[in-house]
């Protein structure tokens, strides 16, 4: 993200200012429009599984001043990974809280990988156009470069949070995966330590130790994702 586009300045490499805004501007999209979205799937799916809490508290709106978390919003646009404003929820009206918990906590990244899914549409749109010209240069040149960076962008961002949200650390999402399957005296003493956890995760993050990993669960979901994305245009003859 920024930080990986300014160390590539500081280091001698080139800085595209058209890339550089694209990938602004995908961040803006994503802050502004993806997480409202992800923290909204939580809340509805927790409303239909018979929690009214978010409803109550008007977070059921893709309004993204309800969601908007500045700090958050800095980690998207310095590492490509944040988070928003949590949609409160309350397990004791669920049926079957640890079960429905999970349920409620997996529709985040679900979102974003619709929203990644989207993106690779676009992209592959766009793929589309630039094979149906006889020759793209010039302005079309220009424009269609610009378009390519940016959905590359949103689609990488909106992985990369899915990705990041299922790492089983409270209070990130993989953790209410975790503590479905977890003894209740287990899981309580799991939540307990949620604030050192999530700090040790944050200084290993840091640290690069899980880049490898993680790009690795990242690459996977790209090739799986334009894999389906592409299904379409194949069975067109378009691509």
């Amino acid at each position: 993200m920024l930080i990986e586009a300014l160390r590539s300045l500081a280091g001698g490499g080139g800085l595209s200012l058209a890339g550089l805004l694209m990938q602004l501007l995908a961040v803006a999209c994503i802050v502004f429009f993806v997480t409202p979205l992800h923290e909204l799937a939580h809340g509805f799916v927790a409303y239909k599984l018979g929690d009214p809490t978010a409803k109550q508290c008007g977070r059921l709106t893709l309004n993204p001043l309800a969601s908007l978390d500045p700090v958050g919003a800095l980690g998207i646009l310095l590492f490509g990974i944040g988070w928003a404003k949590p949609v409160p929820v309350n397990p004791y009206y669920f049926r079957h809280p640890k079960r429905d918990m999970a349920i409620t906590a997996i529709a985040g990244p679900v979102s974003n990988l619709i929203a990644a899914f989207v993106g690779a549409i676009f992209y592959l749109v766009l793929e589309c156009v630039a094979r149906s010209l006889p020759s793209v240069q010039g302005a079309s040149y220009q424009v269609l470069s610009v378009l390519f960076t940016f959905f590359y962008f949103f689609v990488s961002i909106n992985l990369s949070l899915a990705v990041f949200n299922l790492i089983p650390v409270p209070p990130l999402d993989g953790s209410r995966l975790v503590a479905a399957a977890l003894p209740d005296r287990i899981m309580y003493q799991y939540y307990r330590y949620e604030r050192i956890l999530v700090g040790v995760l944050f200084l290993i993050l840091l640290s690069g130790a899980l880049d490898s990993f993680l790009w690795t669960i990242q690459n996977a979901l790209w090739d799986a994702v334009f894999s389906v994305a592409l299904l379409p245009f194949q069975a067109l003859g378009l691509l």
